[in-house]
This record gives structure tokens, sequence and C-alpha cells, in this order.
């Protein structure tokens, strides 16, 4: 679990009118997702996570996301060699990205279960 207020403001879950369906858009967990392939920049984060999740953050969105994680120590920046800042994911970010989606599986495994049930 991210610790203290660092979730404040985000909008976990929420629903799109124009496909009539429910999006689970944590920032901070498509951030992670995103960096756990390789270190990016900003544009490139947002670029990945609309290619994999269909879900498009919006600057103020991404860079409050990339803040948090900072803060927890779940990302860094690393050396520059243009104006762009790229951001690498920390021992810890890993960690806490493979409990969060531990815990995800273990959701969507009893979902699909009880579904089955039903």
């Amino acid at each position: 679990m991210i610790k203290g207020d660092a979730l404040d403001g985000i909008d976990i879950p929420r629903y799109d009118t124009t496909q009539n369906v429910l999006i689970m858009s944590d920032p901070t967990l498509l951030v992670l997702s995103s960096l756990a392939e390789g270190d990016k920049h900003g544009y490139a984060i947002m670029q990945d996570i609309e290619t994999f999740a269909g879900v498009r953050l919006g600057p103020g969105t991404l860079y409050g996301a990339i803040t948090r994680l900072e803060q927890c120590g779940w990302i860094r920046p690393v050396s520059a060699k243009s104006r762009r800042q790229p951001y690498t994911i920390t021992t810890d970010g890993r960690k806490h990205l493979q409990e969060e989606l531990a815990g995800l599986q273990s959701l969507v495994k009893t979902g699909l279960a009880r579904l089955r049930n039903a």
C-alpha cells in the first residue's frame, strides 16, 4: 500500500461513458508498470500507458503520480542525455508493483471463480 496521503486526488476507478465500461486507472500502478519495462521520460510513459492500458493520462495526473512515486522511493530520475527527464523503477518500486499486481491477480481469480459458480 502507498503510505500516507500519496493517493490523494487520484481517481482509481472511472467510468468511461463512451464505451460504457469501468476502467481501472490508478496512475501510480500504470507508471510503475510502464517503467518495469525500462527507463522512460514522461511523454514516453504517457504513450506506453495509452498503448498497453488504453488509458490516456493527462500531464497533471502523470506528473502528480511521478512526484508521489519519487516521494515513496519507488522511482527515481536518471541522467538525461536530452532535455527530457527519464525515470527508472527502484528495487522497492518493483517489490511494491509485484505486491499490488499479486493482489489484483487474486481479486481477478476470485471474481472469475465466483462468476463461474453463479
